[in-house]
């Protein structure tokens, strides 16, 4: 396993088109994968055991199963990116940085244009902190 990938936050800045259009499209299918799993359910529970699966419950397997495939995929370009996906309500991503050295995560919400706040690891982004120059500014 390699090591992770530590930002700047220059660097993890110039990733944002790429990561706003991915996270982007994972908030547009996330919801869509929902319905699908739950459409899926409703009509497998009415299934009877005995005969399998009807045409109908085929189709909605296999589109909850395409939608959650695609949804892995975006999952994977963000980790060769290097950063993690947090949330699918708000669009959360954070990159790893360091601070002092601490490990710390840059941390970004869709809909934001630039990397503002960090926050300790497993704080999450209650405790998210504004941006200071103790933050990693080059790289080492």
């Amino acid at each position: 396993m390699s090591e992770p990938r530590l930002f700047t936050r220059e660097e993890a800045e110039r990733t944002l088109p790429l990561v706003r259009r991915i996270v982007r499209d994972l908030m547009l299918e996330h919801p869509a994968w929902r319905r699908a799993i739950s459409h899926y359910e409703l009509l497998a529970a009415g299934a009877v055991a005995d005969e399998g699966e009807t045409p109908e419950v085929m189709a909605a397997r296999v589109e909850a199963e395409r939608l959650a495939a695609e949804i892995d995929g975006y999952l994977r370009e963000l980790e060769q990116v290097g950063c993690m996906f947090q949330g699918f309500e708000e669009g959360l991503v954070d990159f790893r940085s360091m601070r002092e050295d601490k490990m710390v995560l840059l941390c970004w919400r869709y809909g934001e244009e630039r990397i503002t706040h960090w926050h300790e690891v497993g704080a999450g982004f209650a405790g998210r902190r504004p941006i200071d120059d103790a933050l990693l500014s080059e790289v080492r």
